[in-house]
């Protein structure tokens, strides 16, 4: 291959590899500490504080118009979505959108009020999205989430210590699904699990994960039993619900049978946050249906997220197992033309209505995609055999402190520029095609790992460590080769060719039987272990290619293009051809 399309090569792989690198970037150096704590709130907090500032907001835009103003400037995206707001109502647009114009282009102020809030939650989104993304310091390192589940009763015919083993292992396949994060699970006492969730993952989605039971179930719809409903509480509007909106009695309502409970029909709002529908007449929505249960989740065998073809939304398209496939063929055979409401956590989330019946696999629709992804990951995994709740959860600080992370990325730093300084000395020039490289492969590592949203801990810089040791091992091996090459008089270009093409099996075994290693244990081990052998086997790959293919490219420009004639690879050895003669000397500065 020439020395172009391996440039070609090169400066792609680098621009790919700063597309991997932006989010931690911008996330660590361009996003202010005050927006990134908020960004990472629950989506409660994050709702209460865009309604409150878009408050905020709404009252500075009357001021402004009060007093003859133009739109703060902060503001100013109000001022195209007046445009489209007149447009639709085919009023006239005004030339200048003062305050005043703006705040008049919305039929109410809860409508201009919501766009303002609008903007505040996309924004805020965008930054958790991006945090996302971004790589994440472990908890040794910042913190992160400290959970403590407390055990209930056992809900299987396992044993208390089996059911507790049971637990922890559906706790690790869970949290390890959920990405390249590094728990810790572990017992604590006879009734307790502990887990450390390290980074600043979003508390909310976490507890979605840990603490979903599979508690899916598909009960029949009571349609009778729905309309009674409805007509107690339109005849009974303040004395039907409490404050949480719970039926107060249930069992006084006439026309509602034994075998039937009310629940609520809940959906998603902008913040991700369950809200219960509203019917036409504005009256909370509520769905009677029969306390049977026809199917339970622990019948789904697997689930996955698709995209439906129609419209483009999510749905979770769940396998039974055999046993279930002929209890929901049952179900839905004998209900034809029957609503089926889907119910997870005692809440309808959906309500089909049955048209054939199903066997071995079904699809639930009616979530947002990041609920959808949850309730999938829960369904591929088994439900717990005992009963849990979370006793206590807190976001901790990092175990070490400041002061002993900064020695950490001091000795961390001191060890690489030693490592760098070693082959300056010791090989000259050859060094420094050396230290690019290093620095090429540190780059790359990095970035496979924020776009794989690595989570940073101690064993994983460890690894970082290791792989900068072989990958200076591999440049070693090929200077000493080169060295040899040397003694027998060849020209540079015959000593880089051989050099490079001796140390190539040598390279390539000592990071094959690595990469094995790193392999069993990224497959084998789990937290920090796995944390390690994960950095490890990026940089096994790094540090081929920058010492194969790197730093071949740049002894070859040296040759090709520079016409460079010298080279050096020690204070004893190097060569230089002048006059058509090649000879070798000792401790001679170029």
């Amino acid at each position: 291959m020439s020395k172009r399309y391996r440039f070609i090569i090169l400066l792609i792989v680098l621009g790919v590899c700063f597309l991997f690198l932006w989010p931690t970037i911008r996330w660590y150096f361009f996003i202010p500490r005050d927006q990134q704590t908020l960004a990472l709130e629950t989506r409660q907090r994050i709702s209460a504080y865009s309604t409150q500032a878009a408050g905020e907001d709404w009252q500075r835009l009357v001021e402004a118009a009060r007093l003859g103003e133009m739109v703060p400037a902060d503001l100013e995206y109000l001022v195209p979505i007046a445009r489209r707001q007149y447009k639709a109502d085919k009023q006239t647009v005004p030339e200048v959108l003062t305050a005043r114009a703006v705040m008049e282009a919305f039929p109410s102020k809860i409508e201009a009020q919501g766009n303002i809030e609008q903007k505040y939650a996309d924004d805020i989104f965008s930054l958790k999205r991006l945090q996302k993304n971004a790589v994440k310091l472990g908890l040794d390192l910042s913190g992160g989430l400290s959970i403590v589940l407390q055990v209930g009763r056992t809900l299987t015919n396992d044993t208390p210590e089996d059911a507790m083993n049971r637990a922890l292992e559906v706790l690790n396949n869970r949290i390890d699904q959920f990405g390249l994060t590094e728990p810790n699970i572990r017992r604590q006492g006879d009734d307790q699990i502990y887990i450390e969730i390290p980074g600043t993952a979003d508390p909310e989605r976490i507890n979605d994960i840990i603490m979903g039971k599979g508690s899916l179930t598909f009960q029949l719809e009571d349609h009778e039993a729905t309309a009674a409903f409805y007509d107690y509480y339109r005849a009974n509007p303040f004395t039907t619900l409490d404050a949480n909106n719970r039926i107060i009695d249930q069992a006084s309502i006439p026309g509602i049978p034994g075998d039937t409970v009310i629940l609520g029909y809940y959906s998603k709002d902008r913040y991700g946050l369950d809200v219960q529908d509203r019917n036409f007449d504005n009256t909370l929505r509520f769905i009677a249906v029969k306390t049977d249960i026809g199917l339970d989740g622990n019948y789904i065998e697997d689930a996955v997220v698709e995209r439906n073809h129609m419209d483009g939304k999510p749905e979770v398209i769940f396998r039974l197992s055999p046993e279930g496939g002929e209890l929901f063929y049952r179900l839905t055979s004998e209900n034809v033309e029957r609503n089926l409401a889907i119910i997870l956590d005692d809440k309808v989330r959906s309500s089909p209505r049955i048209s054939t019946g199903i066997r071995d696999r079904g699809t639930i629709t009616g979530f947002s995609s990041e609920e959808a992804e949850n309730l999938a990951l829960v369904l591929r995994t088994a439900a717990f055999p005992v009963e849990l709740e979370v006793a206590s959860q807190q976001s901790i600080g990092a175990s070490l402190g400041e002061d002993t992370i900064r020695q950490g990325l001091f000795a961390l730093l001191g060890g690489i520029a030693a490592v760098l300084f070693f082959m300056l000395v010791f090989y000259r020039t050859a060094g420094i095609n050396a230290v690019v490289a290093q620095l090429l492969n540190f780059y790359i590592m990095f970035s496979v790992l924020s776009a794989l949203s690595f989570t940073l801990t101690l064993p994983a810089i460890a690894g970082f460590i290791l792989t900068i040791g072989m990958a200076t091992d591999a440049n070693v091996i090929i200077f000493e080769r080169m060295k040899e090459e040397m003694r027998l008089g060849k020209s540079r270009k015959a000593v880089i060719e051989a050099g490079f093409g001796k140390a190539f099996w040598a390279i390539m075994d000592s990071n094959i039987t690595t990469f094995i290693a790193a392999l069993f244990l990224s497959q084998l081990g789990s937290g920090p272990i796995r944390g390690f052998a994960v950095a490890l086997s990026i940089g096994v790959f790094s540090s081929v290619f920058t010492a194969l293919f790197v730093s071949r490219l740049i002894f070859d420009f040296g040759t090709d293009v520079m016409r460079s004639k010298k080279l050096s690879v020690s204070w004893t050895t190097r060569i230089q051809e002048s006059s058509g003669s090649i000879r070798t000397a000792k401790a001679v500065s170029l």
